[in-house]
C-alpha cells in the first residue's frame, strides 16, 4: 500500500472518530478552552493588569532571562523566551508595558522545564516583563524590545 495513502486514511479516520466525539456529546470545544481572567487581560494599565494577577509585589531576580531581539522590526511579531532555573514554577505571566492592554499571556504550569517561547504583539518601544510564581514567591524580570512597526493598531 502507498505511505501516502496509508497516511491520508489514518487521517480520515481520526478526524472521523472526533468528529463523532463532538456530535454525540463525548467531547465539548468549550471544555478546551483556556481559563479566562478577563479582569487581568483587561486591564489597560499595567498596575492594574499586575495587581489582577496578584503580581503587584514581586522581586526582581536574577534567576529568569527575558529573551528578546533589541529591534523587533515588526511589533505584530516579536518572539519572546523566558528561562529560570527557578524551582517550583506554578505561573508565568508576560506582559508588554506600553500595549493597550498589558497582560499578553498567563500559563498555569504543573511540570515546568525552565524554559517558555511565544511570539507576541507590541504596540510600540517598551519593556517585554515576565513574573514567575516559584515557591509562593512573586519574581520578575525586564527586557526592553525597540519596535519598528507597531502590531497593535500602530
Amino acid at each position: 500500500m502507498n505511505a501516502t495513502r496509508r497516511l491520508l486514511l489514518k487521517a480520515a479516520s481520526s478526524a472521523g472518530l472526533i468528529a463523532s466525539a463532538v456530535a454525540a456529546g463525548l467531547l465539548k470545544p468549550g471544555h478546551a478552552l483556556a481559563d479566562w481572567d478577563s479582569a487581568a487581560f483587561s486591564a489597560t494599565r499595567l498596575n492594574d493588569a499586575l495587581a489582577a494577577i496578584g503580581a503587584s509585589g514581586a522581586t526582581t531576580s536574577l534567576d529568569i532571562v527575558v529573551k528578546t531581539p533589541d529591534i523587533a522590526e515588526n511589533g505584530a511579531v516579536v518572539p519572546v523566551e523566558v528561562f529560570t532555573t527557578l524551582s517550583g514554577v506554578e505561573f508565568i505571566a508576560i506582559l508588554a508595558e506600553k500595549n493597550p492592554t498589558p497582560l499578553i499571556a498567563q500559563y498555569t504550569l504543573t511540570d515546568f522545564d525552565g524554559m517558555l517561547s511565544t511570539r507576541i504583539k507590541m504596540r510600540e518601544t517598551a519593556k517585554v516583563r515576565a513574573i514567575v510564581k516559584a515557591g509562593g514567591k512573586l519574581y520578575t524580570a525586564a527586557r526592553e524590545v525597540k519596535i519598528t512597526i507597531g502590531g497593535c493598531g500602530g
